[in-house]
C-alpha cells in the first residue's frame, strides 16, 4: 500500500489545516460514509504523531501517513489523494492496473 499525492494537492491540504512544517498528517478510517473499498466507513484526515505506520509520503516538508490499524481498510490498494472543486477526494486503485 503506497500514498500517491502531488504537490498541488499536498499544499492544499496543508493550508486547510493550518500544518506549521514538519507536522504529521493522518488518513484515518472513520464509521460512516461511503467508499469504493468498504462500505459504510470512509476516510478522514487529522493531525497526528504516526505510532505504527503502514504507509508514509514525505512531501512539502510534510509527512502524510496511514496506520497499520487503518491497513485493513485499503484491501491491497494503493491511495491517491486529489482535490477538484475545492474538495479533497480519495481514489483507491491497484499499483499495477
Amino acid at each position: 500500500m503506497k500514498i500517491h499525492m502531488s504537490e498541488e494537492t499536498a499544499g492544499y491540504i496543508i493550508k486547510d489545516f493550518q500544518a506549521v512544517e514538519g507536522k504529521k498528517i493522518r488518513f484515518f478510517v472513520r464509521l460512516g460514509g461511503c467508499s469504493t473499498v468498504q462500505d459504510g466507513f470512509s476516510l478522514g484526515i487529522n493531525k497526528d504523531t504516526p505510532k505504527h505506520p503502514a504507509a508514509v509520503l514525505d512531501i512539502q516538508n510534510h509527512e502524510f501517513f496511514i496506520e497499520e490499524e487503518d491497513e485493513w481498510f485499503f484491501d491491497q490498494k494503493d491511495l491517491t489523494v486529489s482535490v477538484k472543486n475545492d474538495e479533497i477526494k480519495f481514489d483507491f486503485h491497484n499499483e499495477n492496473k
